[in-house]
């Protein structure tokens, strides 16, 4: 995949008064200066792009791997991010923080292809856990993720129907059990509106499960035979020896997951065995031109 430094277009504001028109200020130096510096390192590139959310995260990445930064340029800041730049495992790297949320691993991760010469991304963190196959400390690396916080809540007195791929009855719930009638009705599970190179100008396509790309997904499933350690140290140690599994599915939303029968509903109905905040949003971004279904 090849990127290459695009110039975003700025917004000029020019104020009119009776007789008077103030022009606008010429480019701050420093935009100059990050722009010469973004050349300088794309001639260095590709590179892959490293995407986590929350500064545990960060903490616990920087730790545990042998990164090395740029000698010249370590790290680049952006609108507030920081990008570090350099090499782990001898592998060309650019690193950032996105922040919690879709609009901030959304925003991230175009920011990243946007500027850097990136051939890749891969997006990591923390994630809730649906499959009771699965247990805290095990990796999971999915092959399909969807947005399930993309919801048509529905007026209880009107029938389900449109494009909704599903639906959560929330009378079903009720405590005690009765006949389903709730007056909250019932949430219909939409679809993404992707807008793609391979489209329709302007005419955007429904997706529901965002493809992770085949060539990544068979170099990680060589990640399964993966030793991964049972303790952080003495005192510090998981139940069981965690596992590393390639080919599950998971699911995004502004949701943090602590609600054993939600939690179910989403495993019963999509099949996913993850949930987190950041990934589907990631995934879109990078889409194009990918494959999706």
């Amino acid at each position: 995949m090849d990127h290459t430094l695009s110039l975003l277009p700025f917004l000029f504001i020019i104020i009119i008064s009776s007789s008077h028109v103030l022009p606008v200020s010429p480019t701050p130096s420093h935009k100059l200066k990050s722009a010469t510096t973004i050349r300088k390192l794309n001639r260095g590139g590709p590179y892959i792009g490293l995407v986590t959310v929350i500064a545990t995260e960060e903490n616990a990445f920087l730790r545990s791997v042998d990164f090395r930064p740029d000698p010249t340029h370590p790290f680049l800041d952006l609108s507030g991010r920081r990008f570090r730049i350099g090499k782990i495992h001898g592998k060309k790297v650019v690193y950032v923080r996105c922040g919690r949320g879709m609009v901030n691993g959304a925003a991230a991760t175009q920011q990243m292809i946007d500027v850097f010469n990136v051939k890749g991304i891969v997006h990591f963190g923390i994630a809730g856990n649906m499959n009771n196959s699965m247990s805290i400390g095990d990796v999971s690396i999915p092959k399909q993720i969807t947005n399930a916080g993309l919801w048509d809540w529905l007026n209880p007195d009107k029938a389900k129907g449109g494009e909704d791929i599903a639906y959560l009855d929330v009378g079903n719930y009720n405590v005690p059990k009765g006949d389903g009638d709730n007056e909250l009705g019932s949430i219909g599970y939409n679809y993404e509106q992707l807008y793609s190179v391979t489209g329709h100008i302007n005419t955007p396509q429904n997706v529901f499960w965002i493809n992770t790309t085949q060539e990544w997904l068979h170099l990680a499933a060589d990640l399964e035979k993966m030793e991964l350690s049972q303790c952080v140290n003495a005192s510090l140690c998981l139940p069981k020896k965690p596992k590393l599994v390639v080919g599950l599915k998971a699911a995004t939303a502004y949701i943090f997951v602590d609600n054993a029968a939600y939690r179910n509903f989403l495993y019963d109905t999509f099949g996913v065995s993850s949930s987190d905040m950041e990934s589907s949003a990631v995934a879109m971004v990078i889409l194009n031109p990918l494959i999706f279904t």
